[in-house]
């Protein structure tokens, strides 16, 4: 079981991810804001991190130094909407 941080500010996508992680035996946070990510992750530690990097771009950043400056060789994936 993993501890997995999502910022995800679609409810769709967010919801989806974070059920199935659960499903999978995962311990899930999920959020729906750069606010709430980066206070879960003063809160506690995780072993992964799944982010949306649209949701705003300051906050966005201010999430990824945040996670390289608390969780050092921790894997992250960031996920970006692609319109077409």
């Amino acid at each position: 079981m993993s501890k997995i941080l999502i910022a995800e500010d679609d409810t769709a996508v967010r919801e989806f991810v974070s059920r199935a992680l659960v499903n999978a035996g995962h311990d899930v946070t999920a959020t729906a804001d750069g606010v709430q990510a980066l206070e879960a992750l003063e809160k506690d530690t995780f072993e992964l991190l799944l982010s949306d990097i649209v949701m705003s771009p300051s906050i966005a950043m201010a999430i990824w130094m945040t996670w390289l400056r608390s969780q050092r060789h921790v894997p992250g994936c960031v996920r970006n909407r692609w319109s077409g």
